[in-house]
């Protein structure tokens, strides 16, 4: 059969444990697109938006920790995966992209959706290859083999990431009449040995004796799946060596009791003296990017005398700008063989234990200001929010799209009772264009309850992500919908111009009602006070149907909220 090195591409996926496949409709794929639908192995969907598709894929590879395959047809709908293709590779998110293509003598012969595909997410992704488009000799199927082998490996070699396959097909592309496909048993599967990421003895030793010259520690968790045993760690870690823990509401350490989670809150409101007593000495940091400007202009103020960033291997990221040493190991193991301290001083002992009472303070001055806030009863999106993030369930994924969305969550914060509610946000590129496809993804692809938070903007940009035939039972989308992008209003810049509204808030008067009914979901809307209660009793029912709850808002009344919320956390300081 002419075509069984590509439909053989299906099996060593399966073997190789890529059991998950996204295909966009299109005739050059359609090879590509009958072995992953025919494969025994595989589960098959369809979306028919690229772009989207793309996005609902990398949210599968989130939640399930493994590659999946992504298949489209040639020319310009390659190009519609890149915004995805892009916020996998900065959140090292493994994701298999094959791309069907004209053969190579039909590039620039103004030959039907043809365009040049070689190469074509450029330094997005972890490396793209391209197949042989004659399969006659034996080497050609044994080099296909070796790509595949060599794709699925590197997607998920540290750091993880999206790999680009583009397949040059010749025509016919399907099937002949009567005849079936089927899999080879192919023998060529390339398995993996991958390092452990650790620390010598002598490593530790120097490591710890470098600790022991400092009395201010602090440590920054930026965004990154949950990991129990990890956090178990660096809460021993933090209690022996009196270090301060910071994780906002992306980097899930919300659970430690320990964590500063309204860093963002306070920063922007405490003064000079302030912040020069929990100016660190030490700053150790993990994980990917964080939200609050706040703390990043902080750290970059009050630049610590080291700067150790752990990470098993990758990019050097210097965010903060004053990283002095990489260490490359994985933070569990960072923090669980630094256990011990060197003995000190008792003095010097004790200093290091008021500073981290000093960021507790911070954290108890400002929680308290902020429960004075939310005390008296009223209606805002702002307080709706609040109302959600508290009442959520324990167990559920708590999706939050970018914008405003994601910071109001990180003002707000999650308490540690909320240990089970694990949040995911694409805060890799931190754009608005599929932040609900991700979240579908998820919802495709685990049982419990995914909770959306977005604003307007990135709902409606996103609206295709529900163009599809799969059910979501346990999807629930809050669309916070002041009309427009609210968020030009509050940063520095646009908020004075003639040009604000028509230019970037970009107002609009769309209402979620309208697409909830043309795809059959439940619509429930909060508009007032005494719409709260009873909205969000009946949101938190999960009936197996997707729900959206719109809070309608405006921009003045969201600004006057916030500015309120600002004031109070200052208020506090000035008491």
């Amino acid at each position: 059969m002419r075509l069984q090195p590509i439909y053989d591409i299906a099996e060593l996926c399966a073997q190789q444990g890529v059991t998950n496949s996204i295909v966009c409709p299109g005739s050059r794929c359609a090879p590509l697109t009958l072995a992953f639908a025919r494969h025994p192995g595989i589960t098959c969907r369809t979306f028919s938006d690229e772009r989207s598709a793309c996005f609902v894929a990398l949210g599968i590879a989130q939640q399930t920790q493994s590659p999946l395959s992504v298949v489209c047809t040639s020319g310009s709908a390659a190009y519609n995966f890149a915004p995805a293709i892009a916020e996998a590779f900065f959140q090292e998110i493994p994701l298999l992209i094959f791309t069907a293509d004209r053969p190579a003598e039909w590039i620039d012969q103004w030959d039907g959706q043809t365009i040049r595909q070689t190469n074509i997410f450029g330094a997005h992704v972890k490396k793209s290859y391209t197949l042989p488009q004659e399969y006659d000799h034996p080497d050609a199927v044994w080099h296909i083999q070796r790509i595949v082998n060599e794709a699925i490996a590197l997607s998920k070699e540290f750091p993880k990431g999206p790999v680009h396959i583009n397949v040059p097909l010749r025509e016919p592309l399907y099937p002949a009449k009567g005849e079936k496909i089927s899999f080879s048993k192919i023998k060529k599967n390339i398995s993996v040995t991958s390092s452990s990421f650790e620390l010598t003895q002598a490593d530790k030793a120097a490591l710890n004796k470098s600790l022991s010259k400092f009395t201010k520690i602090l440590i920054v968790g930026g965004q990154q799946h949950v990991h129990e045993t990890q956090n178990k760690s660096i809460a021993r870690f933090c209690k022996n060596h009196h270090a301060a823990l910071i994780g906002d509401v992306i980097s899930n350490l919300h659970a430690l009791p320990q964590t500063i989670r309204l860093v963002d809150s306070f920063l922007g409101q405490c003064g000079d003296t302030v912040k020069q007593l929990l100016a660190p000495e030490l700053l150790i940091t993990f994980g990917k990017s964080v939200i609050s400007k706040n703390l990043k202009q902080f750290i970059r103020k009050h630049k610590p005398a080291e700067h150790w960033h752990i990470q098993p291997n990758g990019i050097t990221a210097d965010p903060f700008q004053s990283l002095t040493r990489l260490i490359h190991c994985s933070p569990e193991h960072f923090f669980e063989i630094l256990q011990t301290p060197e003995k000190i001083e008792p003095f010097n002992e004790q200093k290091k234990e008021n500073y981290a009472l000093l960021w507790s303070a911070e954290e108890s001055r400002t929680s308290r200001s902020i429960k004075k806030y939310f005390s008296e009863p009223r209606f805002s999106e702002f307080h709706v929010l609040k109302e959600i993030l508290n009442n959520l369930p324990a167990r559920c994924n708590v999706h939050l799209a970018n914008s405003m969305s994601v910071r109001y969550a990180n003002f707000i914060g999650l308490a540690e009772k909320s240990k089970g509610q694990h949040v995911f946000s694409n805060r890799g590129t931190s754009g608005i264009d599929g932040c609900t496809s991700t979240a579908v993804g998820h919802a495709l692809s685990s049982e419990v309850p995914n909770i959306l938070i977005t604003g307007d903007m990135a709902f409606f940009y996103d609206r295709n992500a529900f163009w599809h035939k799969y059910p979501m039972q346990n999807l629930h989308v809050v669309v916070v919908n002041n009309h427009g992008g609210v968020i030009f209003n509050l940063i520095d810049g646009p908020g004075s111009l003639d040009e604000r509204d028509e230019y970037f808030i970009t107002e609009q008067k769309l209402t979620a009602a309208h697409l909830a009914n043309e795809f059959g979901f439940d619509y429930l809307k909060i508009d007032s006070f005494n719409k709260i209660k009873t909205s969000l009793k009946d949101f938190f029912q999960f009936e197996g149907k997707t729900k959206i709850l719109e809070i309608s808002s405006d921009q003045p009344s969201s600004l006057e909220i916030f500015e309120q919320f600002k004031n109070t956390i200052k208020k506090g300081y000035e008491t």
